[in-house]
């Protein structure tokens, strides 16, 4: 009887042992996981600034997790503080995309309400006078008068790096633009992003286009009718100097307004 049961004991402490150390390895990567998760936001400054109570509770429960690590038969314990911890630090990420969303807003509706300002305090003697200055200003910006019409370059300088939101020193260049279109409403224009070959080509698609979005929603806030614009992005594609330098890439990152003529023809898109 006792020869007969002595290996089944072996084969169930094996199984024992074998669970043990399954549960250990889940746990040792649910710890590896939180205090990965909580380095990174406790490295932004932006999460530290904005969540730190949830930081606090995400290194409070990862120490705790860690603690019980050391015990026998403490994994479930392990892993659910573990978790905990994780998530803490989701969670104070994602209060600080928040909090920068709306600082951006904030921004956003000031410059907004700058710039409407100014466009009501812009006076002249006559529209007529109005409308030759602003026409000669259009004309001195523009890169191109050919096959494509009229355009305008706003060159990257007007955007931080990887950046879609307008800087306030296009504040000028796009005053003089609505100001242009208020005076000849039958022009509709086509406003064009484009990229230098750095990043990959769906990444640089993407800002190309929001950078053009950018530029189109700020004349639709100061009051040029929708249906008057068309936005296009093109990425890397069209360069206008080799990547190979900075100063290539600089004058490749950028966004065209192209212009119709004055009976609304727009050029077809490329």
């Amino acid at each position: 009887m006792n020869r007969t049961l002595k290996p089944f004991a072996t084969l169930v402490l094996l199984a024992f042992v074998g669970l043990q150390g399954c549960a250990s390895q889940r746990s040792e990567s649910a710890l590896v996981d939180a205090s990965t998760a909580l380095q990174k936001v406790k490295d932004d400054s932006d999460v530290l600034r904005s969540a730190p109570r949830d930081v606090i509770r995400a290194g409070e429960s990862l120490a705790r997790a860690e603690r019980l690590a050391g015990y026998v038969g403490t994994g479930s314990d392990v892993r659910h503080y573990a978790y905990l911890s994780q998530r803490y630090s989701e969670i104070a990420r994602e209060h600080a995309n928040l909090a920068l969303n709306q600082e951006r807003l904030a921004k956003l509706d000031l410059e907004r309400q700058r710039l409407q300002l100014a466009l009501r305090e812009a006076k002249l003697d006559s529209v007529q006078q109005q409308g030759k200055w602003v026409e000669s200003q259009i004309a001195a910006l523009a890169s191109e008068q050919g096959e494509r019409g009229l355009v305008m370059t706003l060159s990257d300088v007007l955007f931080d790096t990887g950046e879609a939101q307008l800087k306030s020193s296009a504040s000028r260049t796009v005053l003089k633009l609505v100001q242009f279109l208020q005076l000849n409403p039958r022009r509709v224009v086509r406003i064009e992003g484009y990229t230098d070959s750095t990043g990959t080509p769906e990444d640089n698609l993407k800002l190309s286009r929001d950078r053009a979005q950018s530029v189109a929603d700020m004349l639709v806030d100061l009051g040029i009718d929708e249906k008057r614009i068309e936005v296009q992005g093109y990425g890397d594609q069209y360069p206008v100097e080799v990547n190979a330098s900075e100063r290539g890439r600089a004058q490749n990152r950028r966004v065209e307004i192209v212009f119709s003529d004055d009976k609304g023809r727009l050029a077809p898109p490329r």
